[in-house]
């Protein structure tokens, strides 16, 4: 083998990248089994809440040395393998910004006609166009009002957009300034709902703007509370504008505070009992926050050197004190260090002292309590910095809020018409300016001339973003807010500043929540299926292959180490789908090495010597690798595309695996294989079972070719039928809808549980909604289906809906949990449905035009796209015909589709390994028959089809069989793709090739 030394470094690099990448994962692991050891100590209600904070604390401490470099808890966690919402549990949302409410505000809530009627013609015309709300916005008010040119610019020549919109602007003008303006509305949210995410305490977040405009995806991993996060990403931005107390006007209360503090755990009585505090009296919760600190803050006194501030706690380190006994002299600050300078003298501004982000919850408990706000002023408000005060991310700080009379800010942010970052007309730094509606521009006038030399601060959802001190009155409305701020700084803040300007609220039209119980559950059942998988193929290719199959096996588990090392260095996300890729992976990446062997023990029969068998059976193999390999790659480009969430994940690790199966098969046990033979050991390619195997078979496929035609038109036609009279079982992916999936302590019945749940599921007009409610796995499981409320968008109707499903399902008298939810809004299902018409349509196309090129004949290229299409039928057919009947979902989900789109790549590569060796015949036996060619491929590559089809069938059974019930109808439409798949390229796609190119040479002859 040519440059075996360079594929033998690259091997070796490939290998130490993914262990690289992979050992973030084990040291993250170590560190989180660290955090169970230590929580195990604690009472098992306290053991979650114990495992996080030691995670919290131990955050940004290195905790992995590599000598070149080392890693925090945090950075390990970043570089780990991510795990699906279906793995982990926790919530997955797809929000849409209710871009009409943006167009309404920038026309002032405009009564005009036209534009309501366009408005209202805009939302029927989106559900059937892939255009964006402002496009068709400006088509349909051409419709309404087609002789009025610059009719938008009356409505849209507002205060706030005076310097965009004249009233001479034409619609075209006034269509391309609301763009921008939705937009930028549109960017504001995404970043509004980025900085709110970080406040869920969740492991890994997500979020991500998607290809639809006005869509944004986030990912919430082991949500404890959905409803509260609903909440807090539909809710409207609140920017306020605060006055603010100075430290040193508060320095006395924190004074007040700490010693109270201090008095009331010395004189608070304290019982011991097994070595845990149990602490009586109204203190309690003061006491345990007391608690918590000394076992986590050891390295507060540290830190303190980062923020160069030397506190009260550097002191008395200084004097010899432990953090402990100082904790106990100064509870307060031992978890808000004072905001002094290096002389221990106070600071001015707002600031009144700095707190570690992991003690921000123990702090917030001590200035919440009654007791310790009565040495404070009773305006004051306190509230921390968005954005942490240090380089490490590990200290916040805390400001002093001043309300008004009623307990609110002293502007509201709603009067910020504009806001921009620009540079200082005297330097060169960013600085931002900030214009004001005439109201704002009183307001700000006041606030400002009552605050000279005093802070103002900016504050959005509860936090604070800046606090810039006002150097004089301000009249006018235009302001210029200037600091040490980078470009990125200060286009942030501007970004802020505008996020008062225009409600542009986001709406949840997609949704999907996995209990955590069922997360293990499925990664229970993905190991066991993918260990019984992996065994079952590596015993079968040492029973078929002999020594052979060992290599083949070396490269197997080489492939499934690449695999994860891949993932984990892309930063993909493993889902239950994407197990099932990479057991797909196992079988199909089998067939490289079986078409390889096959033609080895092809050149041994005809006598040639060991090695020069070897080296013309690679050879020989190669064409017939890559065809087979590129057409299953390209239905995984396809499907990566299109598909979204855990569709995305199995085309992710399909993908990836027929890439480094390819490497593996090929290199890699080319490189095993001339190690043994140059050591002067030898190999064997069978064992005396399986020597004689498919030798000397001579079936007439394509004489036969007649029946068979029949038989799958007799198929098709019952299929077609029942499509057209029965139907699909289609999911609410592609209707619309909510499910539930439920867990009761006790088997139910189903039609009661209906009949309750139809009677709660009352809309506002008295009508009923009756659910689907069906067994899912267990008799003790269902799935529960319903449209109810579906079409409302308020924020409180899910709420609604998980009131009323509780209330029906009380009724059991049964213990129950809610193991998984999904929702799929109704714009959303046609989506997702226009998608999968798509993805299907271009597969078939790209198949098309790939195999055109290749084969150079358009009869191979007919074959393969009829017999992919007369798989997908008869797929659909059964799904039609058994649901309902099967004790197993047969529903048409998003998974189907990914199904589908897998099923036309494992046609297809079945297909053209038989058309390959049809190409090969054709060009070495020009005088043959084309029927007599034919057979002989067809034949010449039985064993290699049976060996890939048997070994891929038994895989998937062995997922259908152990892996779930969620992807089991998944798993069904896998098997039936896989059986069709073969049947198709022996019985179909030949056949119509062979006929085809028959036609074609008999109109030759008449000519």
């Amino acid at each position: 083998m040519q440059n075996r030394n360079v594929i033998r470094i690259f091997a070796i690099i490939f290998a130490i990248v993914c262990l690289y990448q992979l050992s973030f994962t084990w040291v993250a692991d170590g560190v989180e089994e660290d955090a169970v050891a230590y929580a195990a100590d604690f009472n098992e209600d306290e053991r979650e809440a114990k495992e996080k904070f030691y995670l919290d604390s131990i955050n940004s401490e290195e905790v992995y040395d590599i000598l070149l470099t080392s890693y925090t808890y945090s950075e390990c966690k970043q570089r780990e393998i991510n795990l699906g919402l279906d793995l982990k549990g926790g919530m997955n949302v797809t929000l849409e910004v209710m871009v009409i409410d943006v167009v309404k505000a920038l026309s002032n809530q405009n009564k005009d006609e036209a534009f309501n009627t366009a408005i209202a013609n805009t939302l029927k015309a989106q559900e059937d166009s892939q255009d964006d709300f402002v496009t068709i916005f400006g088509m349909e008010y051409e419709k309404v009002a087609p002789a009025a040119n610059t009719g938008l610019s009356a409505i849209f020549s507002t205060p706030d957009l005076r310097d965009k919109i004249q009233f001479a602007s034409t619609n075209q003008e006034v269509i391309a300034v609301l763009a921008i303006e939705v937009e930028d509305a549109i960017s504001r949210s995404f970043n509004i709902l980025r900085s709110r995410i970080d406040r869920f305490g969740v492991t890994q977040p997500n979020i991500q703007r998607l290809e639809t405009a006005g869509r944004i995806l986030v990912e919430l991993p082991g949500i404890k509370d959905p409803e509260r996060a609903r909440k807090l990403l539909q809710s409207t931005a609140q920017l306020e504008f605060w006055e603010t107390y100075e430290y040193r006007e508060l320095f006395e209360g924190l004074e007040l505070a700490n010693a109270y503090l201090r008095d009331v755990a010395e004189a608070d009585t304290e019982e011991v009992i097994d070595g845990e505090e149990v602490i009586d009296g109204e203190v309690a919760e003061v006491a345990e926050v007391e608690v918590v600190e000394e076992e986590v803050s050891e390295e507060a006194v540290d830190l303190l050197a980062e923020i160069e501030a030397d506190t009260l706690a550097a002191d008395s380190a200084a004097n010899s004190l432990s953090f402990e006994e100082f904790a106990a002299e100064n509870p307060l600050y031992a978890v808000l260090y004072p905001n002094v300078d290096q002389q221990n003298q106070l600071r001015e501004g707002p600031v009144v002292g700095m707190c570690a982000v992991k003690d921000t919850a123990a702090l917030n408990v001590y200035l919440n309590d009654d007791a310790i706000r009565k040495f404070f002023p009773v305006d004051v408000k306190f509230a921390f910095t968005v954005k942490p005060y240090d380089p490490d991310g590990k200290f916040v700080q805390l400001v002093a809020l001043k309300s008004d009379r009623n307990g609110k800010s002293a502007m509201e942010g709603d009067v910020v018409t504009d806001a921009v970052q620009t540079f200082g007309q005297f330097a060169s730094s960013a600085e931002v300016s900030m214009e004001m509606n005439a109201e704002g521009a009183k307001q700000w006038k006041r606030l400002t001339a009552e605050n000279i030399s005093k802070s103002v601060a900016i504050v959005l959802d509860g936090y604070v973003y800046s606090y810039p001190t006002v150097q004089a009155e301000i009249a006018g409305g235009r302001s210029s807010i200037t600091g040490n701020f980078s470009v990125n700084e200060a286009k942030d803040l501007a970004n802020i500043l505008k996020s008062g300007k225009l409600p542009a609220p986001a709406r949840i039209i997609e949704e999907a929540i996995v209990g955590p119980s069922l997360g293990e559950e499925a990664i229970s059942s993905g190991l066991t299926s993918f260990m019984f998988a992996l065994l079952l193929v590596l015993v079968y290719m040492i029973f078929y292959y002999n020594g052979a199959g060992v290599v083949s096996n070396i490269a197997l588990l080489a492939n499934i180490f690449f695999i994860f090392g891949v993932l984990s260095s892309l930063g993909a996300v493993l889902t239950l789908p994407g197990i099932a890729g990479i057991i797909l992976t196992i079988g199909m990446s089998v067939d490289a090495n079986v078409l390889i062997y096959e033609r080895i023990r092809e050149e041994l029969k005809n006598g040639k010597g060991m090695r020069l068998a070897i080296a013309d059976g690679y050879n020989s193999a190669y064409s017939s690798i890559i065809d087979a390999n590129v057409t299953t790659l390209l239905t995984g480009i396809i499907l990566y595309t299109f598909g979204t969430g855990p569709i995305k994940g199995f085309a992710t690790t399909l993908i990836i695996g027929i890439l480094t199966s390819l490497f593996a098969a090929i290199f890699i046990t080319r490189l095993v294989i001339s190690a043994r033979l140059n050591k002067g050991k030898s190999i064997s390619f069978s064992t005396k079972l399986t020597d004689g195997a498919f030798k000397n078979i001579n079936i007439d496929f394509i004489g036969k070719r007649q029946r068979f035609y029949v038989l799958s038109a007799i198929i098709v036609l019952l299929g077609v039928g029942s499509l057209v009279t029965k139907g699909l079982n289609y999911g609410v992916d592609f209707v619309g809808g909510r499910t539930y999936v439920v867990r009761f302590d006790e088997t139910v019945d189903n039609e009661k549980l209906r009949s309750a749940l139809t009677a709660v599921f009352v809309d506002a007009d008295g009508l009923n909604y009756a659910p689907q409610v069906k067994t899912f796995g267990d008799d003790n499981q269902v799935k529960i289906t319903t449209s109810f409320m579906i079409e409302s968008s308020e924020i409180t109707t899910d709420e609604i809906v998980e009131s009323k499903l509780s209330e029906g399902l009380a009724t059991t008298g049964f213990q129950y949990e809610v193991m998984s939810s999904q929702k799929v809004g109704p714009t959303i299902a046609d989506d997702i449905k226009d998608a999968a018409v798509w993805s299907v349509f271009f597969s078939l196309l790209v198949i098309f035009l790939y195999i055109l090129v290749r084969f150079r004949k358009w009869q191979f290229s007919l074959g393969a796209v009829v017999a992919v299409f007369h798989d997908v039928i008869i797929v659909l057919s059964i799904f039609s015909i058994f649901y309902g009947i099967l004790p197993f979902s047969l529903e048409i989900d998003q998974a189907f589709i990914a199904a589908i789109l897998t099923i036309i790549g494992y046609s297809l590569n079945d297909t053209v390994v038989v058309f390959d060796r049809v190409r090969e015949y054709m060009n070495d036996n020009k005088k043959k028959g084309v029927h007599e060619l034919m057979n002989g491929a067809l034949n010449s590559t039985l064993s290699r089809t049976i060996n890939t089809s048997l070994t891929t069938f038994v895989v998937l059974l062995i997922i259908f069989i152990f892996g779930g019930e969620v992807i089991r109808g998944f798993m069904f439409a896998l098997m039936v793709g896989v059986v069709v798949g073969t049947y198709s390229s022996l019985f179909v796609a030949s056949p119509i090739m062979l006929d085809t190119i028959k036609k074609k040479e008999e109109k030759s002859k008449r000519k």
